[in-house]
C-alpha cells in the first residue's frame, strides 16, 4: 500500500463522514433554513473531499476529467439551489423572528 492510496482513503473517509453528518443535520434539524444550511456547505466538501480522494486513487485514468466537471457542477449549483430554497422558506413561512436582519422586507 503506497502513501497515494493511504491519502486517497483517508480523503474518501473524511468525505464520507461529512456526507454522513449533513444527511443527519437535515433529518433532525427543526427547521427549513437550518436543514438548507446542513444540506449544503457539508455536502458539497463531502463530495468533494470524496472526489478527490477517487482522483488521487485513478491518477492517469481518462475519468479524472469526469470527476473534475462532477466537482465543477456542484460547485456552481449547490449555492444556486440553497439560495433558490431559502427564497422560497421566506416566502412560503413566516422567519421574520429568526432573521437578524430581514433584506427581503417591504
Amino acid at each position: 500500500m503506497s502513501i497515494s492510496d493511504i491519502v486517497a482513503a483517508t480523503l474518501i473517509l473524511a468525505g464520507s463522514a461529512l456526507a454522513l453528518t449533513a444527511a443527519m443535520g437535515v433529518v433532525r434539524f427543526p427547521d427549513t433554513l437550518s436543514r438548507m444550511h446542513a444540506a449544503t456547505k457539508p455536502q458539497v466538501l463531502g463530495l468533494l473531499l470524496v472526489l478527490a480522494g477517487a482522483a488521487i486513487r485513478l491518477r492517469g485514468n481518462v475519468d479524472v476529467g469526469m470527476l473534475i466537471l462532477t466537482g465543477m457542477f456542484t460547485l456552481i449549483t449547490a449555492p444556486v439551489v440553497a439560495q433558490r430554497v431559502g427564497q422560497l422558506a421566506y416566502r412560503e413561512q413566516n422567519l421574520t423572528e429568526r432573521l437578524a436582519v430581514d433584506e427581503f422586507e417591504d
